[in-house]
């Protein structure tokens, strides 16, 4: 084998791990984002795209999480706004299926997903990240606003929630 070879296989490899770690976040995420079973999967397949194609330019200055977070959240908020779907799609198992799921704490999740449904897409955003219990300076960095600014929105969306039904 020669060395384009091993440095090619080598990424794959990288990458694979980087999915395997990182699928539920990445589902989590698009989950956010969509009230359609099969756009989810559109929107995981088209994050895993967008990491793929992403994972050179990837410098390190931020935890692999972080960037994840905000290759998923790019891509799920240019799909919303452009609605493209012609890319051929590969059938992917996420071992996870919150739509069919009949459990109570599922039921909570999807109560919880129509709620947060109401919110405008940046906000969607933060209080997804927040319910993934990332601090206010990794959500800051993510969405690309001041901590200060984030606490402020988050008061903000935890009460639009609260009132929502």
């Amino acid at each position: 084998m020669n060395e384009k070879q091993e440095t090619a296989q080598g990424r794959e490899q990288a990458f694979s791990a980087l999915v395997r770690e990182h699928k539920q976040t990445i589902y989590t995420v698009c989950y956010m984002f969509s009230q359609d079973e099969d756009e989810v999967a559109d929107l995981f397949q088209d994050t895993l795209v967008n990491l793929w194609e992403g994972l050179d330019s990837f410098r390190h200055e931020s935890k692999p999480e972080t960037w994840i977070y905000r290759v998923a959240l790019n891509t799920c908020l240019s799909a919303d706004r452009k609605k493209k779907s012609a890319l051929q799609r590969v059938e992917l198992s996420m071992h996870q299926n919150l739509y069919r799921d009949k459990s109570h704490s599922a039921e909570q999740a999807r109560q919880l997903h129509h709620r947060i449904q109401k919110l405008d897409l940046v906000d969607r955003a933060i209080i997804l990240l927040w319910l993934e219990d990332l601090s206010y300076e990794e959500i800051a960095a993510i969405v690309g606003i001041s901590v200060k600014n984030l606490s402020v929105k988050l008061v903000r969306i935890k009460e639009q929630l609260k009132q929502s039904k």
